[in-house]
């Protein structure tokens, strides 16, 4: 749900897409002119929105988009964008008549998918691009050695409106300090990329590959969760976390020892307290294996996450913070007066990775675009 304010009860997401620009801008000079940047922006642009950051990522250095079904680059085509876009997944037969008849470039690695797609084009009249997958250890999908290579470009030669422009593989642990493995699938997609035909656009390293391993640009890098802020290391390039979860508190009360806070009486006080209850909780995306763990921002203080966390409200201990009142922001994510909540660190407390955090705020909770601009038109309409 896109807004220009936070719902009735104060809960947003917000995306800064000045930051998301700033990550494109640096990613970009840090890869040179000679290397492409192609955006990610499967999955709802990681949970930032799809067509606000593929507009933002062009107009600031990304070259082309990826993503990872032909539905969202139909939506992209609908919204006006003409540029490049690879859909990442294997190709089906709706998928087909869908990436053909906008303009994508289809991911291909076997003659079932050549064959496929041909079908589409002789029925639309109209050529496709590829990108031919190559498997080298993720274990997902692609052409795994040379005998399959060999069966997709005899499928490629009778398929005259298929048109190979491309070949890419995807490491497998990229953040791993011991990069053996990784450079062990670049020397094995070297080698199978001997096979193709010359001058495609070749690309292996997505976010923290393309910034760890500079010989693994090629002449394309897949930039995903960098342009979000949030790659495994900085890498000295300054990069900023885009989106912000907040809400506002609904109420607070005093507990005395011995009483018990939410469901299953989880946490028991054993001093006075201040509690706040906010009212956001697993329905509006907020992990519920938060419960316990994890920390809001309050007046830019962590205030820990008591007891379970509930479908619509959270309780947190605002103890050492005496002035939070009904009313006042909430950070879950995000910062707050020089203190920051990371998605990493919100991940680390949940038990799984930032990319599942950015894509867990729930339908319900208003979107808000923000830039330079309109930061200080937002604050002051609230």
């Amino acid at each position: 749900m896109i807004s220009s304010y936070p719902d009735s009860r104060g809960t947003c997401v917000r995306v800064d897409l000045h930051a998301i620009a700033h990550n494109v801008r640096a990613i970009r000079r840090e890869l040179g002119e000679q290397v492409q940047l192609m955006a990610v922006v499967k999955a709802n642009a990681y949970g930032h929105g799809l067509i606000p950051v593929a507009q933002t990522a062009l107009q600031n250095g990304a070259s082309c988009l990826a993503v990872a079904m032909p539905e969202e680059g139909r939506r992209l085509r609908e919204a006006g964008v003409q540029a490049p876009i690879l859909v990442l997944g294997n190709v089906t037969a709706a998928g087909a008549e869908i990436s053909v008849r906008e303009g994508l470039i289809q991911t291909v690695f076997d003659p079932a998918g050549v064959r496929c797609l041909q079908n589409a084009c002789a029925r639309q009249n109209q050529p496709v691009q590829v990108h031919l997958k190559l498997d080298t250890g993720m274990g997902r999908i692609g052409a795994r050695d040379a005998d399959e290579v060999r069966a997709a470009l005899a499928a490629l030669a009778d398929a005259p409106l298929v048109r190979l422009t491309g070949a890419f593989t995807h490491f497998a642990d990229a953040d791993n300090p011991d990069d053996s493995f990784s450079r062990e699938q670049f020397a094995r997609f070297m080698r199978l990329t001997e096979m193709l035909p010359a001058g495609l656009t070749l690309h292996a390293a997505a976010s923290d590959a393309s910034l760890r391993f500079p010989w693994a640009r090629l002449n394309m890098v897949r930039e995903g969760i960098a342009i979000y802020g949030c790659p495994t290391a900085d890498y000295g390039l300054h990069l900023r976390p885009a989106m912000q979860f907040e809400t506002r508190v609904s109420y607070v009360k005093a507990v005395a020892p011995g009483d018990t806070v939410g469901y299953g009486r989880a946490f028991l006080a054993d001093r006075p307290l201040r509690v706040a209850t906010l009212p956001v909780g697993y329905g509006d995306g907020y992990p519920r294996a938060c419960s316990g763990r994890a920390s809001v921002l309050l007046h830019g203080q962590l205030c820990p996450v008591l007891g379970r966390v509930c479908m619509d409200q959270m309780m947190v201990d605002v103890s050492h913070v005496p002035d939070v009142a009904a009313g006042d922001t909430a950070v879950l994510m995000g910062s707050q007066q020089g203190a920051s909540i990371t998605p990493q660190q919100l991940a680390e407390w949940a038990g799984t990775i930032c990319y599942e955090i950015m894509l867990s705020p729930h339908a319900r909770v208003p979107v808000i675009y923000e830039d330079e601009e309109t930061k200080g038109k937002n604050a002051n309409a609230e």
